[in-house]
């Protein structure tokens, strides 16, 4: 059968790790999950209750391409409650994950060729979309002193028609701030290029809360998710918040693509989104979880990372140790039982001297992994 050179993309190689965790579980050992950017918790149970209400109730069909007009109506008030800031509902759009909001932004911005700069390391996912679209995903190389974030000269020296940020980002959890963003924003501007920001793990900080591009410009497609924060990965439903005039163009796309989000994730959405007491409940145990990390790991060796703002990972430099990220983490599942995340992942260049360790799972968990991973780092220096 004849292939398309679309389909010749990279792995999602955290993926082809839970599956590695998954067969080691199978054989019957206990295996600590450290790989994947999932929450250890469900979605709540009360916006379940409600959903199974509604289920019992009625059929739950399509929806409009842009979403229930109540959940719509509920992500902006949470625009003013979190942020302060008022944007119209007639602006939002409701999404199959953020992965359908990736795909929807970029073919509503972008034509073949068009070159998207991608701070690396990144969501790996972004630059697979982007080869897979046709158009040019451009590595921007970060530093540790810029807490692994793009800059704003790297707009113009990299000649970009769009940029894509993440705030907390993934696999590094590090933040920018409101002049950091106000200058990209204002780098893209200038550049006549596109601004994204992903902001799916909002909600998750530690330090102050996070900083939406909104505040600083409506000339931004913003992309966000009730995967992270609201605990509802398996759920498949994210949002954009688009400037007025790309709302038609985002719908026509949208309509055609997915004709809608999934009914019955929109209502657990709209739900979930009245469960604070309950969601920020998690963000203590991650931030616990947080506080752990930060103790062991430099005392078994592995003290280079930017310490993280925000979301759940630390994304860390094992260069001391090997050159191979890959086989690296294959011998940490093999022998500790500890799946984590190499870094060729997130950056084919630099990735493979350094991992990503996730901490969504509950502290338990956590203890437990650090205190295997901290046996085995013991075990590769005797080696030495």
């Amino acid at each position: 059968m004849r292939n398309s050179r679309r389909g010749e993309i990279d792995p999602f190689i955290v993926m082809d790790v839970m599956e590695a965790a998954r067969a080691a579980e199978a054989a019957g050992r206990h295996i600590i999950h450290m790989e994947v950017g999932q929450p250890g918790t469900g979605a709540p149970a009360a916006a379940l209750s409600r959903l199974a209400a509604d289920m019992q109730d009625e059929p739950l069909g399509y929806t409009v391409g842009l979403g229930l007009p109540e959940l719509r109506a509920r992500i902006a008030q949470h625009y003013r409650d979190w942020y302060d800031i008022d944007v119209d509902a007639g602006r939002i759009v409701v999404t199959a994950g953020a992965s359908g909001a990736f795909l929807l932004a970029f073919s509503a911005l972008f034509d073949t060729g068009a070159r998207v700069g991608l701070g690396a390391p990144c969501y790996p996912s972004y630059r697979q979309i982007l080869k897979a679209m046709d158009m040019v995903p451009v590595d921007m190389p970060t530093t540790l002193a810029a807490r692994m974030q793009p800059v704003a000269a790297d707009v113009a020296a990299h000649d970009l028609n769009g940029l894509i940020v993440a705030s907390p980002a993934n696999p590094t959890g590090t933040m920018l701030g409101r002049t950091e963003m106000a200058d990209l924003a204002a780098a893209c501007a200038a550049a006549d290029a596109a601004f994204i920001s992903d902001e799916i793990y909002h909600g998750l900080g530690y330090h102050g809360r996070c900083v939406s591009a909104l505040e600083v410009t409506d000339e931004v497609i913003v992309i966000n998710s009730f995967s992270k924060y609201f605990s509802m990965t398996g759920w498949r439903v994210g949002w954009m918040v688009v400037p007025e005039d790309q709302v038609r163009r985002i719908e026509r796309l949208a309509q055609n693509m997915f004709i809608c989000p999934s009914h019955a994730s929109q209502r657990l959405a709209l739900y979930a989104m009245d469960c604070a007491e309950t969601l920020d409940a998690h963000v203590d145990v991650y931030r616990t979880n947080r506080d752990l990390m930060m103790e062991a790991l430099p005392q078994m060796g592995l003290g280079q990372f930017a310490p993280p703002d925000g979301a759940f990972y630390v994304y860390v430099d094992v260069g001391d140790y090997t050159s191979d990220s890959l086989e690296f983490c294959a011998q940490v599942l093999e022998k500790a039982g500890v799946a984590i995340t190499p870094g060729l992942d997130f950056d084919p260049v630099e990735g493979g001297h350094w991992v990503r360790l996730s901490y969504a799972r509950s502290t338990q968990d956590i203890r437990e992994g650090l205190a295997r991973l901290a046996d085995f780092m013991a075990g590769l220096r005797a080696e030495d």
